[in-house]
């Protein structure tokens, strides 16, 4: 080998070495990583992030630590409970190193005592609870286990965030089971709203049976008030037009009686018509369903002769005939028999009785309230009493209807269109004519 080439080896390993050793005197530390520096094996310092120059071949970077939050997820992890139930739970590690020099050589790798402390700490709480209470209380859990993290940890230069517990998986058994017992309750709850919404229907349809059992019974009771006194008004007018009807049918008899009696005298019936007259009605009587035999009497002629001796008057030639007795001129009219009885014939209608129908008929319309909302149980007038002279009868048991009192004041006179219409069950009685004139004599 001649010298130039020896030279030329040297020269190659010169600048290999001082290449070496810059690549190994300058480093580059990224941004969010802090890097441990040694120095012939001691600890020198950390390097921030940035341009780094170091001693070749004396200082090193021991490792470099990423000084950004990590998170790390461990495998689930067998736990006992209270009631000795096996579960898996799945824990979720939010932490941050805050000292690289302590997180290098406090401990030899702190991702595996974070992940161990979490398993001891969860098997502690957990085996404290039962499968339910751990079920329900997973917040109770995470601030228990970020607590022990962050206590246990704080010395390695390492800040625990955020624990958060990803799932909690009991045994399929235990599933199955928690799953015929969440069925089993909400079949129990639906049992139950649907009792209580057929309760609710029962109570509700009730009411409206309350209701409308009420109504109706108001009903009835105001139109059996109502027919009760249309009977009593329609039997005392039928009462006064009957008394008045016979009174004035027995002055009509008299009048016509006292008018053929005279007419008889006034024509001098003699003893042969009479018997005439007496034999045409023979016939008349005969003629009754009754009379099978019918026998005339044998002292006939004595008996006409005795009946026209009483009543007549011989004349010239021995016959005896009817002289006629004095008539009076006129006959008392029924007004003019006494004072008592002139409102007999009095067949107007009574406005307070129209008006206290009115008030029945309004009440009986009025609209029917909501259900549920309470009824108002206004009284209803009684009707005023009637002009007959005898007692009013008794009203019925329940509201009575009140008339205005004698002591209101006088009532302003109704338009003909406001006067209303008197309820079905109470016949419209017509103004009968005035009987106070004397009649239209014959």
């Amino acid at each position: 080998m001649t010298d130039s080439t020896v030279l030329l080896v040297v020269v190659a390993l010169v600048v290999l070495l001082v290449v070496v050793s810059l690549v190994k005197a300058i480093q580059i530390i990224p941004q969010a990583t802090a890097a441990v520096i040694e120095r012939l094996g001691r600890f020198k310092g950390t390097a921030d992030p940035g341009l780094v120059f170091l001693v070749p071949f004396i200082d090193k970077v021991r490792e470099r630590i990423d000084l950004r939050e990590q998170v790390v997820s461990f495998p689930p992890q067998p736990v006992i409970t209270q009631d000795n139930l096996t579960v898996n739970i799945d824990t979720v590690v939010y932490y941050q190193v805050t000292d690289p020099k302590s997180a290098v050589y406090e401990i030899n790798d702190y991702i595996v005592g974070v992940e161990q402390i979490t398993t001891t700490t969860l098997r502690n709480v957990v085996g404290g609870m039962s499968l339910e209470g751990t079920l329900t209380s997973r917040d109770e859990i995470n601030t228990v286990l970020r607590g022990e993290l962050d206590e246990a940890t704080g010395r390695w230069g390492i800040r625990v965030a955020r624990v958060e517990i990803k799932a909690i998986d009991p045994p399929a058994s235990i599933q199955e089971s928690m799953e015929r017992q969440m069925k089993a309750d909400r079949e129990k709850r639906a049992t139950i709203l649907t009792a209580e919404g057929q309760r609710e229907s029962a109570i509700r349809s009730a009411e409206g049976q309350k209701q409308a059992q009420i109504l109706t019974a108001e009903g009835a009771k105001q139109a059996a008030i109502l027919n009760a006194e249309a009977e009593r008004q329609s039997r005392i007018l039928r009462a006064q037009g009957d008394r008045a009807a016979r009174y004035l049918e027995a002055q009509g008899e008299a009048k016509a009686i006292e008018k053929v009696f005279a007419a008889i005298k006034a024509g001098k019936p003699t003893p042969e018509l009479l018997a005439y007259q007496y034999l045409q009605t023979l016939p008349l009587m005969a003629e009754g369903d009754a009379n099978k035999v019918w026998i005339v009497p044998s002292d006939f002629g004595k008996a006409l002769e005795g009946f026209t001796r009483m009543l007549g008057a011989p004349g010239g030639d021995g016959v005896f005939r009817f002289e006629p007795s004095p008539v009076d001129a006129t006959v008392s009219k029924p007004e003019d028999d006494d004072e008592s009885i002139k409102d007999w014939f009095d067949t107007t209608g009574d406005p307070e009785i129209a008006k206290v129908v009115a008030d029945a008929e309004a009440q009986a319309r009025k609209e029917v309230p909501a259900l549920g909302a309470e009824i108002p149980h206004a009284p209803v007038p009684p009707l005023p009493s009637s002009h007959s002279n005898g007692p009013a009868p008794q009203q019925p048991d329940g509201p009575q209807l009140q008339g205005p009192s004698a002591s209101a004041s006088p009532q302003r006179a109704l338009p003909e269109s406001a006067v209303p219409t008197p309820p079905r069950g109470i016949p419209q009685v017509p103004p009968a004519p005035d009987l106070t004139k004397p009649p239209a004599q014959e």
